[in-house]
C-alpha cells in the first residue's frame, strides 16, 4: 500500500512543491540527487571516482515530446560528455544513462526514429570522450523500442548497453536474445508501477525473476552490469561470477548513489568494479519518490528526517 501511495505522489505537483520548500526534507533529497547541475555532478562524481569507484550519470527528465526540447537535451548530454572528459573522467570510469522518452522516443510513429538519431549523436560525443552509454529502460509499453534501438546503436557503437528490468515477465527472454548477442546489460528489479499482466507484483517472484536473469547473462557473452543492494543477490553474483571465470572487468556491481556507500566501497576494495548510478537535474522529484517507493528503509530515513528539529 505505501508503495502505491508514493507512486502516486511520484505524479503530484503540489507535493513536490512541498517537499522542496522544506529544508529537512531538502537534505534528504541531497542524499540520493547529486545536484541540479552539470557542475555539481562532476564534482560528486570525481568525488567517487577518487575512491576507485565508476560513475553512470543519470541527468533526470523524461517523457519529452517537444521537438525543441528534445534536441537541447541531446545537445545537453554532448556538453557533458566533453565537460567529463575535460575534467579527466573518461577511460570508461564513466558512463552516460540515456532516457530514450526524454530524446523523443514517445513523440507519435516517428519518435523512436527521432530518439534513434539523437542517440547515435550523444554515442559519438561519448565515444570521443572515452565515456559509455547505457539506454535507461522506462514503463513496459516502451520495452520493445528500446530494445530495438539498443541494436541499432550496437552496430556503430558496440559498448552501448541497455538496462532491463526482472519485474517483467518478459525478461528472462530478452536476457537470453541479449547475451547472445554479448550485450552490455544492466539488470534492474524495476521502478515502475506495472500491470500484473506485464508484471511480477510479488517481490519475491521479481527476485526469482531476477537471479534466472543472472544465470543466463553469465553463461553466455553477455557483460552483466548487477545492479542490486540486496545482499543475497550480491552474493549469487559473486558465486555466478567465480563459476563462470568472470574476472572483475567483465561484469560490475552497480548501486544507487546515497544507498549502501559502505558496501560499494567494501566490494571495490575487495578488487571488484563498481558503478554509482549518479542522478543530477533540477528534474528530481519523481526519480526521489520512486527511490523511497522502491525501499521501505529510504521511507523511513525520509520520514526520520522530517521529525527532526530543523
Amino acid at each position: 500500500m505505501l508503495r502505491r501511495v508514493l507512486l502516486f505522489a511520484a505524479r503530484q505537483d503540489r507535493v513536490r512543491t512541498a517537499l522542496g520548500a522544506l529544508p529537512a526534507s531538502r537534505a534528504v533529497v541531497d542524499r540520493f540527487v547529486a545536484g541540479e547541475t552539470p557542475a555539481a555532478a562532476v564534482a560528486g562524481g570525481s568525488a567517487l571516482v577518487a575512491e576507485r569507484l565508476c560513475v553512470t550519470y543519470n541527468s533526470l527528465g523524461e517523457y519529452e515530446t517537444d521537438p525543441a526540447r528534445t534536441l537541447r537535451t541531446r545537445d545537453a548530454f554532448v556538453a557533458f560528455a566533453g565537460r567529463l572528459a575535460d575534467a579527466g573522467l573518461g577511460s570508461e570510469v564513466s558512463e552516460l544513462s540515456l532516457k530514450l522518452s526524454a530524446l523523443g522516443q514517445l513523440n507519435g510513429a516517428d519518435g523512436p526514429a527521432r530518439a534513434l538519431d539523437h542517440a547515435r549523436v550523444v554515442c559519438a560525443a561519448a565515444k570521443e570522450a572515452g565515456v559509455l552509454v547505457t539506454l535507461d529502460m522506462e514503463d513496459h509499453t516502451t520495452t520493445d523500442s528500446t530494445l530495438e534501438i539498443a541494436r541499432e546503436l550496437r552496430r556503430d557503437f558496440p559498448l552501448t548497453g541497455v538496462a532491463v528490468q526482472a519485474a517483467l515477465r518478459r525478461t528472462p527472454a530478452d536476457c537470453a536474445d541479449l547475451q547472445r548477442a554479448g550485450a552490455r546489460v544492466r539488470l534492474v528489479k524495476g521502478a515502475y508501477r506495472e500491470p500484473a499482466s506485464a508484471a511480477f507484483q510479488r517481490r519475491a517472484d521479481v527476485d526469482r525473476a531476477f537471479v534466472r536473469c543472472l544465470r543466463t547473462l553469465f553463461a553466455g557473452d553477455a557483460r552483466p552490469l548487477v545492479a542490486t543492494h540486496d545482499p543475497r543477490l550480491i552474493g549469487i553474483t559473486e558465486e555466478l561470477a567465480r563459476r563462470h571465470g568472470r574476472r572483475p572487468g567483465e561484469f560490475e556491481h552497480q548501486m544507487l548513489y546515497g544507498v549502501r556507500g559502505g558496501e560499494q566501497r567494501r566490494l571495490a576494495a575487495a578488487g571488484h568494479r563498481v558503478r554509482v548510478y549518479l542522478p543530477f537535474g533540477p528534474e528530481w522529484y519523481g526519480y526521489f519518490t520512486r527511490r523511497l517507493a522502491e525501499r521501505p528503509a529510504n521511507t523511513l530515513f525520509f520520514l526520520r528526517a522530517l521529525a527532526r528539529p530543523s
